[in-house]
């Protein structure tokens, strides 16, 4: 701990920022965070915050411009629990300005010296551009800028198919944008189950969505009467008012001292640490997006959580230091229906000898008297080392998808996270007809005919 200036010094005012800073000081240690920013970041300004707003104001009905004000307004609310006055309130100091490291413990704040006993980078990311001949011709949007329009683009095109991608089409459809979504592999939300990808390809398509899957975008241009013309891989082309691209963002590691001081970052920008969130260099962690992680609000809320305590910690935690261990973080696609999803996949679980238990909406009675029958749980089990499928194994992997499918699926991440038997699912009593009941009635399944239903062996 440093003996006059901060024990530590947190750079980097977002999700991540925020939360290791408010642990120092949770942990009785002196924090210091510093941004150059509002503080927020992208989650709060250009990132969850917004995009929910602007779904939920979809969903309700609203007009573009009633939409938008409900995300600024919200914007708004949110980031006053968050500024400089109510961290200091909580007793975390803030100084505004630009960070550079220059030594072990050492840093600038725009030229001033600033001394402290650890430093933890948490400076996120910003939205990447992919190198498409013409795109800086055409004043491509991106999660950063979107939330800028003033008035209603009469069409959209949006490329990739992620969650971000899929998240915003969906919501400007339904605000009366023709939208065009564009992305390259072979389905939308590539990382989640196929059977995902289908019903939220579904739903798209159903709010009018123009979804263009295995789809390469080759070049862009002004279009002849205004707008944006892009030229897909297949020869067909794509007109728009306006472009959004949604492909990722690349970690912001990069200019800020840290390859200097002999700390790893890679071509992408990401600071690169290991389970600690430590760098090569001793004193020195990062967390949240900037490690090239899990880019997830609450994944880097985790991460600087467990930064914090091993920045701050005595003897006690360099022997048994807290660790990140993104397998038990869990997704959530905010579309409508949502995708819940932790642990592993089906795919990803085939080679373990596990099970599938699984339960489409169509059969869960509080999905049938919603009329929301499009979605379906899948549970992936595994058996346990040495006591095998007794008790049913435990919990590997889960999705849920369904109005509440992101909420929903954290029954399962607290399973996972214990380490319970997946029976336990099927012995707690859920209240009848919830939609809850469907991971009761899957986890059934290892034990039983469930409605003709019993696990059967992953599949690749």
């Amino acid at each position: 701990m440093s003996p006059t200036g901060p024990d530590v010094v947190v750079v980097g005012g977002g999700a991540a920022g925020l939360t290791a800073a408010r642990e120092v000081h949770r942990r009785g240690a002196r924090a210091l965070l510093v941004e150059a920013h509002a503080l927020g970041g992208d989650c709060t300004f250009t990132g969850c915050i917004p995009s929910k707003a602007l779904l939920g104001a979809a969903a309700d009905g609203a007009s573009w411009d009633e939409a938008l004000r409900r995300v600024h307004r919200t914007v708004a609310a949110v980031a006053a629990t968050e500024d400089a006055a109510a961290l200091g309130r909580e007793g975390v100091e803030v100084r505004h300005g630009r960070a550079r490291l220059t030594g072990p413990g050492r840093l600038e704040v725009d030229g001033s010296a600033v001394e402290a006993g650890a430093i933890i980078v948490a400076t996120g990311a910003t939205p990447l551009l992919p190198s498409i001949p013409g795109l800086d011709r055409v004043d491509p949007l991106t999660s950063d800028t979107v939330f800028d329009l003033d008035a209603r683009p009469r069409s959209l095109a949006v490329l990739g198919g992620g969650p971000v991608g899929c998240e915003l089409a969906q919501a400007c459809a339904r605000l009366g944008v023709a939208v065009t979504l564009v992305e390259a592999e072979g389905r939308l939300l590539p990382a989640e189950e196929p059977d995902a990808s289908a019903v939220v390809a579904a739903a798209l398509a159903a709010d009018g969505v123009d979804v263009r899957t295995g789809s390469t975008v080759t070049s862009a241009a002004p279009g002849r009467s205004g707008g944006v013309a892009l030229e897909l891989d297949d020869g067909t082309a794509v007109g728009a008012e306006r472009l959004l691209v949604a492909v990722g963002r690349r970690p912001s590691g990069a200019g800020l001292g840290l390859e200097e001081l002999g700390a790893e970052v890679d071509a992408r920008g990401a600071v690169v640490v290991d389970d600690t969130m430590a760098t090569s260099v001793p004193g020195i962690w990062a967390a949240g997006d900037v490690t090239g992680r899990l880019a997830l609000t609450h994944a880097a809320a985790r991460m600087a959580m467990v930064a914090a305590g091993n920045a701050t910690g005595g003897a006690r935690t360099r022997l048994r230091p807290a660790r990140f261990d993104a397998g038990q973080v869990p997704w959530a696609t905010f579309t409508d229906p949502e995708v819940g999803r932790v642990g592993l996949t089906e795919a990803q679980a085939a080679g373990r000898g596990a099970k599938v238990c699984e339960l489409p909406f169509t059969e869960l009675d509080r999905a049938v008297t919603a009329g929301r029958t499009e979605g379906f749980v899948k549970l992936v089990a595994g058996p346990r080392r040495g006591l095998g499928w007794a008790g049913g194994g435990r919990l590997l992997g889960a999705t849920v998808v369904g109005p509440t499918g992101g909420d929903l699926v954290h029954e399962a991440a607290l399973a996972l996270r214990t380490g319970m038997f997946t029976g336990r699912l099927a012995q707690t009593v859920h209240a009848y007809p919830s939609w809850s009941m469907a991971l009761q009635l899957a986890a059934a399944q290892l034990f039983a005919e469930v409605g003709g239903r019993r696990a059967r062996p992953a599949r690749s």
